[in-house]
């Protein structure tokens, strides 16, 4: 979940979001183990723009990079640390689908199901139909099905400083955030349109929670967290801090990038749950994509099915939780970015997982995460103008 950005749209929020795998034009791309200094430019350019502070880790044919940029407290003005844990927001995305997908590999769903197969009468009200909608169609946001983070009154009370620093510490259950989708008609039939719908995710969290009868984020711990060891990994539930190492988060909690800045560290993440809950750090993200595209978490099936996409704009396109992207240097990258309340973060890798890279920024009104992807992989500082913008948001 993250910032409202147009990029947002389909990375939702964080971070650049994303038919078959795209071709990437004959384009020369840099040698993998190239020089990081673009990287590192392009975060302190960030941090330029008025984000307190990044981290970064690539890992390439050199090894293992990490750098900070700017701070992590505003207050004492430590700096950021390359160990640091954050809320990675939607990137949560990721690790549901492919914990569906497993549940798929292993007979015990179809993604072909409809929702009200596992959850009957969930989905229904202004137009909405669950006996109309797959688990397919939930992974990939063409279900139509309304985004309960679009809801004004949702926007008020979570996003902006009046409503946020009354209700910071509330807890929603996921049967809340599918009802207030409820309230809307759908975007659109079933399978004919695509949009990025956090209820999606809220939905097929639930999913696993019907199929297996147990929660959603032990499944998670147990199929990827803990045999890829992800130590920094983890699902928080209501839990509202973040485990140390970490930075402070910091928001304007405004519809503007402009006026004060708010220290929003402290938040009860169940308001995003399965669509964007999760913490983690740099070097545990790149761990999971490179595990998930060299095929160690998924058989081939699967993970054919989630690298099926569905094209969002000339450059990104959307599959099963993880999106593509297509570089300027003609490199295409797969992952997916995240933000929530004071933390854009982006998590990418080279469909053969010989090249990832993570960061995150501790602030979610400014910034340009795609240059730093650029950076990285195209060895040079682009400005995309797909910055950040006004406000908090799950995305």
């Amino acid at each position: 979940m993250s910032v409202r950005t147009k990029r947002a749209a389909l990375v939702a929020g964080t971070a650049v979001a994303l038919s078959v795998a795209l071709a990437a034009p004959a384009v020369a791309a840099p040698p993998a183990g190239a020089d990081h200094g673009a990287t590192r430019k392009a975060i302190e350019a960030a941090v330029g723009t008025g984000i307190p502070g990044v981290t970064v880790t690539a890992k390439d044919a050199k090894g293992t990079w990490s750098a900070t940029a700017g701070v992590g407290n505003l207050r004492t003005g430590k700096p950021r640390s390359a160990d640091d844990r954050y809320r990675v927001g939607s990137i949560t995305k990721t690790f549901v689908a492919t914990v569906l997908l497993q549940l798929e590999a292993e007979g015990r769903l179809s993604l072909d199901d409809t929702v009200d197969r596992w959850l009957p009468g969930v989905v229904e009200g202004n137009g909405h139909d669950g006996s109309r909608v797959t688990l397919r169609q939930l992974l990939n946001h063409t279900s139509g099905i309304f985004n309960y983070t679009a809801d004004e009154d949702f926007g008020r009370t979570y996003f902006l400083k009046e409503g946020f620093f009354e209700h910071r510490y509330d807890t929603r259950t996921p049967e809340q955030l599918v009802a207030v989708a409820m309230t809307h008609k759908p975007d659109f039939e079933p399978g004919t349109s695509w949009n990025y719908s956090n209820t999606n995710y809220v939905l097929a969290g639930m999913v696993i929670e019907k199929v297996t009868g147990r929660p959603y984020g032990t499944e998670i711990r147990e199929r990827l967290v803990e045999p890829l060891k992800l130590r920094a990994t983890s699902v928080p539930g209501t839990r509202v801090t973040v485990p140390r190492p970490s930075s402070r988060a910091y928001s304007k909690l405004a519809e503007t990038a402009t006026g004060p800045t708010y220290d929003v560290t402290r938040i009860n993440p169940s308001l995003a749950w399965a669509a964007g809950e999760m913490i983690s750090d740099s070097k545990d993200l790149n761990r999971f994509y490179t595990a998930l595209l060299r095929g160690r978490l998924l058989p081939r099936e699967q993970l054919n099915e989630m690298t099926t996409t569905i094209r969002v704009d000339p450059a990104h396109s959307y599959g099963l939780g993880l999106m593509s992207t297509e570089l300027s240097c003609g490199v295409t990258v797969w992952g997916h970015g995240g933000g929530i309340h004071g933390s854009l973060s982006e998590a990418v890798t080279t469909r053969d997982g010989r090249h990832s890279l993570a960061f995150n920024f501790n602030g979610d009104w400014s910034g340009d995460t795609t240059a730093v992807t650029e950076a990285e992989f195209c060895g040079k500082a682009t400005a995309t103008g797909r910055s950040a913008t006004r406000g908090p948001d799950l995305s």
